[in-house]
């Protein structure tokens, strides 16, 4: 299924920056999806975080797959919170045929719960960010898209705060975010804390500190990753310092991920870490409430390496299917169907999956700046085993809120207390492993 010739070095090229300029392309880029066999049938649910598009897109990719497929009846499930509802039902069978990998489940544990989708050397001629989610060389995941990570902002509230270039350090985008605050009256920072799951985003930015493809992979071997210099010191350390200073919401309990789409389009908000899929969605909030897109912008981390601007890029959820699927073949007809034939990506601003597909117009901030994009080594799986031995969950949110209630002080702790306890599990999770 879906074998083209393209090969994984294509990868790199995909990545220039010219390339990042160009637009987004109409649905169907690849221009050779697989027609189907017509005797696939069955009913499928395909779960999504989408609750946003779920009666809208979706209902349209429903009713455009069942023309190739008009045997297979397709329902979707939107969930709200749905790192922490889909964890729970994984413990069961019942997770849907199709769903988006949790980001909390360890790759050396796809095998448990989701099928084999192919070879690494046969995918990865036809997708990017395949190495993301391969086990002993078999892909179990397929990304909707890739992302670029930055600083979702409005322009125009960066503006009246005398801010007309992006920050180069922490030190300055703190002081930044304080100009913001001393003379507009917008938040200068949201943390999106009750969701929980936009923290979770900021893991994405280890690597962009120190340019290190390697770095995720190097705290296997690290007892103290919480040190001075490193990827997750200067990224937490920024976390803190922003609430430390007062400069994000009165009560971080009370936030609302949607309600925070329209108030950064409105410029009630200033500034959110997430992925470049973000952007999109801003623009479109920007649009439904009379204003002008072109005020969402997207900024790097403030950190450069040898003067320049470093972005991590990697695969979106993953799209698999549930090893406990009484119709494995209508699910992936489903899961091919939707990377080449929908057009998501391009639509949603993200870098294709497919290797043929076009960049999105979405990265021109990006391009102007001359930001590098940095493609992370296949993921080790010991560096999962120690997290989970440490309990400290980086890709969870729970200690990244944890850290948001030190800084506001609802919650004991210094900077310095929490990155020596952290290193103390840390370097336990190691010497247990």
């Amino acid at each position: 299924m879906r074998k083209k010739t393209l090969g994984w070095g294509a990868v790199v090229l995909a990545f220039g920056l010219a390339a990042c300029s160009s637009s987004a392309s109409s649905p169907g880029t690849s221009g050779s999806a697989s027609s189907g066999p017509p005797k696939i049938s069955g009913d499928i649910t395909v779960l999504t975080n989408r609750t946003d598009l779920v009666d809208t897109v979706y209902k349209d990719y429903g009713t455009k797959f069942s023309l190739a497929y008009p045997d297979v009846h397709v329902k979707f499930e939107a969930i709200t919170d749905y790192e922490g509802e889909v964890k729970i039902r994984m413990s069961t069978k019942n997770y849907g045929d199709v769903l988006l990998i949790p980001r909390a489940i360890p790759v050396a544990d796809f095998p448990k719960y989701f099928e084999p989708l192919g070879s690494a050397d046969d995918l990865s001629k036809v997708d990017r960010f395949t190495a993301e989610s391969t086990v002993d060389g078999k892909v179990y995941g397929v990304a909707q898209n890739g992302n670029a990570n930055g600083f979702v902002y409005n322009k125009t509230v960066w503006t009246a705060a005398g801010v007309t270039k992006p920050p180069t350090t922490p030190d300055e985008f703190i002081a930044d975010l304080q100009a913001i605050k001393a003379k507009t009256s917008t938040i200068p920072y949201y943390t999106n804390y009750k969701d929980g799951w936009p923290l979770t985003a900021w893991q994405d930015a280890v690597g962009s500190v120190t340019a290190d493809p390697d770095a995720v992979n190097k705290l296997a071997t690290s007892t103290a990753p919480w040190s001075a210099g490193s990827d997750l010191f200067t990224i937490d350390s920024l976390i803190y310092n922003i609430v430390h200073n007062k400069l994000n919401e009165s009560d971080p309990s009370t936030t609302n991920w949607e309600d925070s789409k329209s108030l950064l389009a409105t410029g009630k908000i200033g500034t959110m870490w997430l992925g470049s899929w973000a952007i999109s969605q801003m623009q479109d909030a920007a649009t439904k409430a009379g204003k002008d897109p072109k005020e969402i912008g997207f900024m790097p981390f403030p950190v450069q390496v040898n003067g320049a601007f470093n972005s991590v890029v990697g695969g979106d959820y993953k799209q698999a299917i549930n090893v406990n699927s009484t119709n494995k073949a209508a699910a992936r007809a489903w899961i091919d169907w939707f990377t080449e034939k929908s057009g998501y990506a391009q639509s949603q601003g993200g870098i294709p999956t497919l290797l043929t597909g076009d960049m999105p117009a979405t990265l021109a901030d990006y391009t102007a700046l001359g930001v590098k994009y940095l493609q992370m080594s296949a993921p080790i799986p010991a560096v999962d085993t120690i997290d989970n031995a440490a309990e400290i969950g980086l890709h969870k949110p729970d200690y990244r809120q944890q850290l948001v209630d030190a800084a506001r002080g609802a919650a004991k702790g210094t900077l310095d207390s929490i990155f020596a306890d952290l290193n103390a599990k840390w370097a336990a999770g190691v010497s247990a492993g």
